[in-house]
């Protein structure tokens, strides 16, 4: 019996397994892949915090933020994150995490987006891998229990109580049950919804949020997807606002800028995708820039764009498009990170705390994790030292079994490309109700070509196709419900834009909780906890 397991090995999940081992030693963490395989390690460009009191202040973080939220936000989390983002960056910085600094040796900033101020602290372009890389060696250094290779399966909830967790083995092929006190729910956001369209790693598939639907946890706010400006084209590589953030242009076929690069990322994603629908195309250009500045701001997105594309930052222009990047939706917290069931929580891109709302501030995706991943590692282990638990009876679970055993249909692969597609199409930047009602269609004829195919090896160990196959499950369970959510939502706010109610509409400023009840899908529109 465990004190406090952690699924997700990201940088919430490693945050909250470093303050939970404050307090107890029964503490493990679960990893589907590796924790340097983690999404974190793609978050190029930085963290934000008020460092220059003089030039900035707490108080425009916080009205920044909630602007960018499109006053979806709850004021009072947000103040929470901001008003601790001097605490996150300076334990950062005591770990180890090597930030880049300026002649006087302090930490570095830079400029992002829907900010006036140099907010964001760096290092170089690879701000997210430097981060999980110091937390996971100091998880190391702890001695936190890993259990890598393991996937998710369910929960064991037993009425309404939390008792533990099932997971698969990609190793043995077996399932196991795991037993605790408390759960951390940390497993990512749902951008692989979009697979074929998203800069996120294909491990970005929503398991937690899938799981928490199923056993009635309320889910918020699934219908704000965030799409990235810049993906280099046909390749859904991310180049990071730290080009824009440094200086580069976007500019369309004539060479003529078309819109403010330092805007929310909502508003400069349409606008490049209007070009784009048009027939034109749209580059980044970076040919301006000081080349001492590339080198030592931007030397990851110059080898990346050089590597994947043979193009010179310092000669060419780099034709981008925007891809799918981030969810604003997830598992519903308090802003003591605990879910709608009692001894859960959830942080980081799973969790919807109110934080972001209709759109998401750029490096405020990782001040949010490593910040309320440490609040939920506390919480979870103090609770988990008043609580006393008995392990129950082995429930026999042959899910693995089932899957082996159904004959081959369709390509799982396939329906997972063709299910993307249709969310691009029918649920991207621009939406309509005509569109997310052929898109509903859509995903339920998927649903049967999913229940009536199976995967074409057969052997239980290290069997990928297993995985694969769960995942599919949940990606097919989530676009139903961003589909339910988008047409719920009738009008255009944030990421969320509708053709056909193009307004904010105040009746709407609230945020959309959904959730199983009993087998029946109940969706509300609610005030921010």
């Amino acid at each position: 019996m465990y004190d406090v397991i952690i699924v997700g090995s990201g940088g919430a999940g490693l945050s909250a397994a470093l303050s939970a081992k404050e307090k107890t030693n029964k503490v493990l963490v679960i990893s589907k892949t590796y924790p340097t395989h983690s999404q974190t390690v793609q978050a190029q460009g930085g963290i934000n915090c008020v460092l220059d009191y003089e030039n900035d202040s707490i108080s425009n973080h916080i009205n920044d933020t909630y602007k960018s939220s499109k006053e979806l936000g709850n004021i009072n989390t947000i103040k929470k994150m901001c008003e601790s983002a001097q605490k996150t960056i300076i334990w950062l910085d005591k770990l180890g995490v090597p930030f880049s600094r300026d002649n006087s040796g302090k930490i570095a900033q830079r400029y992002f987006g829907g900010t006036k101020a140099k907010r964001t602290c760096y290092s170089s372009d690879y701000t997210g891998l430097k981060i999980i890389h110091t937390l996971y060696d100091n998880c190391i250094k702890n001695n936190i229990e890993f259990l890598n290779e393991h996937t998710l399966i369910d929960l064991i909830i037993n009425e309404n109580k939390y008792l533990g967790i099932n997971v698969f083995n990609l190793l043995s092929g077996e399932v196991i049950d795991l037993y605790s006190k408390t759960l951390i729910i940390a497993t990512g956001g749902y951008g692989n919804i979009y697979s074929t369209h998203t800069t996120n790693s294909v491990s970005t598939t929503g398991d937690g949020l899938a799981i928490a639907f199923k056993h009635g946890i309320k889910l918020s706010n699934l219908e704000f997807i965030q799409f990235h400006p810049t993906a280099l084209k046909g390749t859904n590589t991310l180049i990071s606002e730290s080009a824009r953030a440094e200086g580069a242009f976007l500019i369309d076929d004539e060479g003529n800028r078309f819109v403010d690069e330092l805007t929310t990322r909502d508003e400069v994603a349409r606008a490049i995708k209007i070009k784009i629908d048009n027939g034109e195309n749209v580059y980044l250009d970076m040919r301006h820039i000081n080349a001492n500045i590339i080198k030592e701001k931007m030397p990851q997105e110059q080898k990346l764009i050089k590597d994947i594309m043979n193009l010179d930052v310092h000669k060419d222009l780099i034709p981008i498009v925007p891809a799918v990047h981030y969810t604003m939706g997830g598992i519903l917290t308090d802003v003591s990170c605990e879910t709608s069931i009692k001894d859960i929580y959830a942080c980081g891109e799973v969790a919807q705390n109110n934080t972001h709302g209709a759109n998401r501030l750029g490096g405020n995706s990782l001040l949010e994790i490593i910040t309320f991943g440490k609040i939920a590692g506390n919480n979870a282990a103090e609770i988990s030292l008043k609580k006393e638990t008995n392990i129950p009876n082995k429930i026999e679970f042959n899910v693995i079994n089932l899957i082996l055993e159904k004959k081959l249909g369709k390509s799982i692969y396939k329906i997972k490309n063709d299910l993307s597609e249709a969310m691009f199409n029918y649920a991207g930047l621009y939406r309509t109700n005509n569109d997310l009602k052929k898109l509903h269609l859509l995903i339920k004829k998927f649903e049967e070509e999913y229940k009536n195919t199976g995967i074409e090896n057969k052997s239980k160990k290290y069997n990928k196709n297993i995985v694969d196959y769960i995942e599919l499950g949940n990606l097919l369970i989530l676009s139903k419900l961003v589909c339910q959510s988008a047409l719920k939502r009738r009008e255009s706010r944030g990421s969320h834009f509708r053709k056909d109610y193009k307004q904010i509409n105040k009746e709407y400023q609230k945020i959309s909780t959904i959730q199983n009840i009993k087998e029946r899908v109940e969706y509300k529109l609610e005030e921010a906890l």
